[in-house]
């Protein structure tokens, strides 16, 4: 059904943002979700039509926000199974395996996550975003595997929706680098922006862009004389940007193995054990594993962290380079 929200700014309020003061007046929906609606046109600012989400109100303002009836999908359902970590009445946790994209996008509308959750279950999916995207709060890259968690209802979804907006959601990642990075702990701190020269790419920018803050820490390093250095990683995301992990690991000279995007020159992988050789060499996705997610609950309001083990082509790259390294 569709709501209407009407507000008229008190003087305590005055000169904050205007998606961030409807996001903090209203707690059941995200500040991402009021910012897309007001450039949808759905915010009339003193009877006029306003699309900019970063307007700073004034005291005396009157502000009407409609929220429209969730669309319906008309998603055509996948047979794939999933595997599924946990679920119950408001949302589903999903361990992805690489290879396969979240959502219908250019050049794949119907074998996707999206269309095995519309096969699983059409009827329990939350409906407040994208309508190409019922249920998703959050994505993995195509070639990323890991934890995601489902919206299964309008109320899971704004409360997760908000966690994520505010930085509270447990995310950490394992990945296997080239090289080694000193100091083997830190704390990198940039800004994010699309590439001018590859739209398909992010890249740090020094003036503007989103901040991106990821933490890392080293947790076994790879080495010997026959065979280039790697180190495998663990990084506890303080914010979510787009290829986030891969653009600072980058940006730093070291990038993920099996990852074709962000990837720099390296000497050829030569002396070291054929097998070895080839699985790095042929691996069709990035070494990057989203391990760990964590969360409150939206309704039982309790904390909930999920764990997930290596797919099995990276454990065995790791095998491979532990025996390589003795």
């Amino acid at each position: 059904m569709k709501k209407k929200i009407n507000l008229i700014v008190k003087d305590s309020d005055k000169d904050f943002r205007i998606d961030v003061f409807l996001s903090k007046k209203e707690s059941g929906i995200s500040r991402t979700r009021v910012k897309n609606l007001i450039l949808n046109g759905k915010l009339r600012l003193n009877d006029k039509v306003l699309l900019d989400p970063s307007k700073k109100i004034s005291a005396g303002d009157v502000i009407e926000l409609s929220i429209p009836e969730p669309q319906k999908t008309s998603l055509k359902p996948y047979n794939y199974k999933l595997d599924i970590i946990y679920e119950d009445t408001d949302l589903m946790i999903l361990n992805k395996p690489a290879g396969i994209v979240i959502h219908p996008g250019a050049g794949n509308f119907d074998k996707t996550i999206v269309n095995a959750l519309v096969s699983y279950n059409k009827n329990s999916l939350s409906s407040v975003g994208d309508k190409l995207r019922p249920g998703i709060v959050h994505r993995l890259d195509k070639n990323t595997s890991g934890l995601i968690v489902i919206a299964k209802n309008n109320q899971a979804h704004e409360n997760l929706s908000l966690q994520f907006s505010n930085h509270s959601i447990k995310r950490i990642y394992q990945l296997l680098i080239w090289g080694k990075i000193r100091p083997s702990k830190g704390k990198i701190e940039t800004l994010i922006v699309r590439s001018s020269k590859n739209r398909q790419m992010m890249e740090v920018n020094k003036t503007k862009g989103k901040k991106a803050i990821t933490n890392y820490e080293t947790i076994e390093i790879f080495e010997n004389k026959n065979i280039p250095t790697f180190s495998l990683l663990e990084c506890k995301l303080e914010t979510g940007r787009t290829h986030q992990i891969r653009v600072h690991m980058n940006y730093l000279g070291h990038s993920i193995v099996g990852d074709n995007l962000y990837k720099k020159r390296y000497k050829r992988i030569k002396n070291i054990n054929i097998s070895l050789e080839k699985k790095l060499t042929y691996l069709n996705r990035q070494f990057l594993h989203a391990k760990t997610i964590g969360f409150v609950h939206p309704k039982k309001k309790k904390e909930m962290t999920f764990n997930s083990i290596l797919p099995k082509e990276l454990e065995i790259i790791l095998k491979m380079l532990r025996n390589s390294s003795k």
